[in-house]
Formats: structure tokens, C-alpha cells, sequence
């Protein structure tokens, strides 16, 4: 068995492979040949799992589309990829209207929803992908490893979205990055199949002979029963997944299921309780779109905070602005580089400067802060991007949100920097709450003051239902740094709660009395 879908549906390897030569088969009648770059749109599914990899059987380039995307940031993929044929969900093409569909000029229709009429585009009913015979010509030349096989592109949450280009290499060193899984796993694929996550779960197991469990997307409320349903062995849970799954009530069956390991992707200071409360092994990895899950740690890990250690023919250094190696526990960039070639990105699609800024000096420059310690271990600290300068003090936003994710009314939360009026940054949360809880910013505040730096605790509080998210569920920060601070955002120090640096000298009283209420210290 390779695959099974949430409906039940299973297919077999073979199975597999006589749909993929069907659909290649077709793809090959409409006009598509080797190192053609291909438009997928669509949702996770019998159908994009299919057509990635009748694609890439004839050397063609995969191009997933994020579903999610709109407007702008639509048309620059689409002019970006260079695609001429796009196959999408029938439900997504009234999106196209008023955008500039660049060489697009074939999109085949899966689905029912009757398609706007747009100038230049020919649509084509979902059947034609079935009308090829099975019979596929051999390509012009040997698939090789250093061809390109996906284009993914980053999630945009600063920019225009990178497409990065990916070789069959990259995508096989990613998924055998992990030891733990073997052939008789099966993974869960919640991650959509235009995030590294989503193709990356997939392959893994093609590379391992294992199997995988294929939905849509992560639901909290379904999750369990999913893993029951499909048998998944094994899965990755990125970010609020961890909380979002803690915080639901406790029930007999919370050991009741087939996973054994899941992948925690950051290392979430809950991951000993999760381990406990489910009867899992846990691991955790630093991985993007661009490299191939380059650090990677052992089971369970204890040290609090770490991506763990840099896996056999990767280098890792933490660098400084001048890519020199700044020393254990401070604070850098990371870069990394491979013994093997084509095992990491080979590149931005048709952006040669973004490039070349990426890979300078011969390493690749993440835009992640990191540091690590004499052991060799590795700790993601913020990107680079993100990082918060308070009075002189550099703030982690990462290491904030992690403290206010620990309050049990609290279900997620961003941390940004806006203007202060002294210069530099003042920090700001913008929280959600959990489902039947509320979040009270004082009270938030009397939470972090023991377990944070004075110069850490948020001075601005947002509560919002909920946070501005990407197509790949990743926060969008800069549409709330945009927004600044609002109409409905709570201010500590107009609130009367200043806090200050405690004095060690003369006195062993601290600024704050964190058993009662704060203090507003003088």
C-alpha cells in the first residue's frame, strides 16, 4: 500500500503507477515535455497527488500553486512559473478574473464549477487526463538527479513569493534526512502539497518504501480520529498544532491510537507533556523549503529550544554580517552548505539577485538567527527579520511567544515590534484565546513577569479571534506590524504597570512581587 485518502480509498504501489502513466500519458497528448514547468492547483487529493507525479515521469517540472492565493500575489506566480498549462480546481478559476495570465494559455478544469470566460485561456474538462493509453515515450534524455523537479514557492509573508527550484536530489536527501522512519511507517500528510512540509511527508515515504495517509488539512478537533482511521504511524506538527491539540479537554483515548513519533517542528517547551499525555517519541529538525532538513535531532530530545545537531554532509556555521563564525552562545546567522552536490536548492526561479544574495561566499544564508553551544547543538533564536531592539536589549520574538503560549488561556500568539516613541522598538503581543476563554491583557502581564526578562514583557497586548495567516498557516506579521498599535490594543504603561530593571545592589526586593499583584514599580 502506498496511499490512503481520507474517504477510505486505497491505492497500492502499482496502482499507483498505472495512474501516473495514464495521466502522464495525457499530459503528453496536450503538448507537455520534459523540463515544461506545469501548474498544479489544487487541493490535497487523489488529483494533485497524481499529476505531480505523472509530471516528473515525463521530466517535467511540478509547480504546485498555494490555493489560497489571489490578486497579486497569484499573477506573479503565474507569470513567474512560465507555465503554459495549468491543471486547478474548477472552484478556484473565478480568481483569475482580472489578472494577467502571462503565457498561460491551456487550464484543465478538475471538477464541476463552470469556469468565467477569460480572453487568451482555453479550458479543458478534467477527463482529458485520463485519455492517454498508459504509453509514455521515453524523454529526450535521462531524468538526472540535478533536474529540477518542484518549483515551491515561500510563503511571501515579507515579499513577492521565491520560487525555488528543487532537484530530485534535494527532495530524495530530505526525505531520508530521518532515520526513524522506516518502511514500516506510515505518514500523515495534513501539510499542503505546496509547502515543503506536504511534498515532503510524500516522498519521504516513496524514498522508504513506507506508506502515507493523504488529507486535506490539519483539523484539531478530528485529529485523533483521523490518525485512527488512516493508521498513521508518524507525522510532523508545526507550531500552534502543539497547543491547539494540549489544550483540547483530556479523554480516555488520548493513548488509544497507531503513532509512535511525530516530528515538532519548532521543539515546543511542551513536547515532554505531549510525549507523556500521548505515549509518543518526539523529534524535532530545522528544515525550509530550500535545504534538506540539515539539522536534525535525536529521540525526545531534553535540551530546551534546540533544532538538534547537523546531520551526516551538512556544515553548519552561525555566522556574523561578514560571514565570520561568531563564538558558542552568541547570536548569528545561519549558513549551511552540503557534501553533495544538488542536495540543496539550486536556486530562485528567474530571480538571479535573490540568488546570489542567498548563496554568497558559497554557503546558504538561511535569514535565521541562531546560536549553539560547545556540544554542537543548534538553537533557533528568531529570523532575522523579526528580531526585536528594546532600549539596547535584543528581544527573540520566538522566546516571548513561547512564554505566552504557555498560559492556558491563551491559544496562539505573535509578537511584533512597533515604534516607541523613545526610539528603536517596543514589544507588542497579539493573542487569540482558547475557544470559551478570555484573555485579560493585566493578567497576561502578571503571568509573564516571572518568566521574562523586565525588558521582554510585552508592553502592547491585542486580543483578536484570530491571527492573519498564509495559505501554509504561517503568521503574517507584517500585516500586523502594519496595523501597529489600534484602537483596541491594551497599554501596559498607560495601564500604570512600568517595569524596570531590578537592582541587585542594596537591595533583594524585585521589581515586581510575582505572587500578587504587579507592582508598579517606581
Amino acid at each position: 500500500m502506498f496511499v490512503v485518502f481520507e474517504n477510505g480509498e486505497s491505492w497500492t504501489y502499482a496502482a499507483l503507477r498505472q495512474r501516473v502513466r495514464i495521466v502522464a500519458s495525457s499530459l503528453a497528448k496536450l503538448g507537455v515535455r520534459q523540463d515544461d514547468f506545469v501548474l498544479s492547483w489544487l487541493p490535497n487529493g487523489p488529483d494533485a497527488l497524481t499529476v505531480w507525479f505523472a509530471l516528473n515521469y515525463l521530466g517535467a517540472v511540478y509547480v504546485p500553486a498555494n490555493t489560497g492565493y489571489r490578486g497579486h500575489l497569484l499573477e506573479h506566480v503565474i507569470a513567474n512559473s512560465d507555465a503554459r498549462l495549468m491543471v486547478a480546481d474548477s472552484r478556484l478559476l473565478d480568481r483569475l478574473a482580472g489578472i494577467d495570465p502571462a503565457a498561460l494559455r491551456h487550464i484543465v478544469c478538475v471538477g464541476t464549477t463552470t469556469p468565467p470566460p477569460l480572453p487568451g485561456i482555453e479550458f479543458l474538462p478534467e477527463a482529458v487526463l485520463v485519455e492517454g493509453d498508459g504509453t509514455v515515450a521515453e524523454p529526450e534524455r535521462p531524468i538526472m538527479p540535478w533536474d529540477t523537479q518542484t518549483v515551491i514557492y515561500t510563503s511571501g509573508t515579507t515579499g513577492p513569493s521565491k520560487g525555488v527550484l528543487s532537484s530530485y536530489l534535494q527532495l530524495y536527501s530530505t526525505a531520508s534526512a530521518f532515520f526513524a522512519v522506516t518502511a514500516d511507517d506510515r505518514n500523515m500528510a495534513s501539510l499542503p502539497m505546496f509547502h515543503a512540509g506536504g511534498t515532503g511527508a510524500i516522498y519521504r515515504m516513496l524514498v522508504k518504501g513506507g506508506s502515507t495517509a493523504l488529507v486535506e488539512s490539519f483539523r484539531t478537533q478530528t485529529f485523533w480520529e483521523t490518525v485512527r482511521q488512516t493508521q498513521t504511524t508518524t507525522l510532523t506538527l508545526l507550531g500552534a498544532m502543539i497547543p491547539f491539540l494540549l489544550k483540547e479537554p483530556p479523554s480516555p483515548r488520548d493513548r488509544d491510537h497507531p503513532l509512535r513519533h511525530v516530528v515538532m517542528v519548532p521543539l515546543s517547551d511542551d513536547a515532554q507533556a505531549f510525549a507523556d499525555r500521548f505515549g509518543v517519541d518526539v523529534y524535532t529538525t530545522f528544515n525550509m523549503t530550500e535545504t534538506s532538513c540539515p539539522i536534525v535531532s535525536d529521540r525526545n530530545p531534553a535540551m530546551r529550544g534546540t533544532c538538534g545537531r547537523p546531520r551526516a554532509g551538512v556544515e553548519a556555521r552561525v555566522v556574523d554580517e561578514n560571514d565570520c563564525e561568531v563564538a558558542p552562545g552568541e547570536i548569528g546567522e545561519l549558513i549551511l552548505r552540503a557534501d553533495v552536490p544538488w542536495s540543496m536548492n539550486h536556486g530562485y526561479h528567474k530571480n538571479p539577485q535573490a540568488t546570489a544574495q542567498a548563496w554568497r561566499n558559497g554557503w546558504f544564508h538561511t535569514g535565521d538567527a541562531f546560536r549553539y553551544d560547545a556540544a554542537g547543538n543548534f538553537f533557533f533564536v528568531d529570523r532575522l527579520k523579526d528580531a526585536i531592539r528594546r532600549r539596547g536589549e535584543n528581544i527573540s520574538s520566538f522566546e516571548v511567544e513561547a512564554e505566552i503560549g504557555a498560559h492556558p488561556a491563551v491559544r496562539e500568539a505573535a509578537v511584533i515590534a512597533v515604534p516607541s516613541e523613545f526610539g528603536e522598538d517596543e514589544v507588542m503581543a497579539v493573542v487569540t484565546p482558547v475557544p470559551g476563554k478570555t484573555v485579560e491583557p493585566e493578567e497576561l502581564i502578571g503571568f509573564l513577569v516571572p518568566r521574562l526578562a523586565h525588558f521582554m514583557v510585552p508592553r502592547f497586548v491585542r486580543v483578536m479571534d484570530d491571527l492573519p495567516r498564509t495559505p501554509t498557516q504561517k503568521i503574517q506579521k507584517h500585516l500586523l506590524r502594519s496595523e501597529g498599535v489600534t484602537a483596541d490594543t491594551w497599554d501596559r504603561e498607560k495601564a500604570g504597570i512600568i517595569l524596570k530593571r531590578e537592582r541587585l545592589s542594596g537591595s533583594t526586593r524585585p521589581a515586581t512581587d510575582p505572587k500578587g499583584p504587579i507592582s508598579h514599580a517606581s
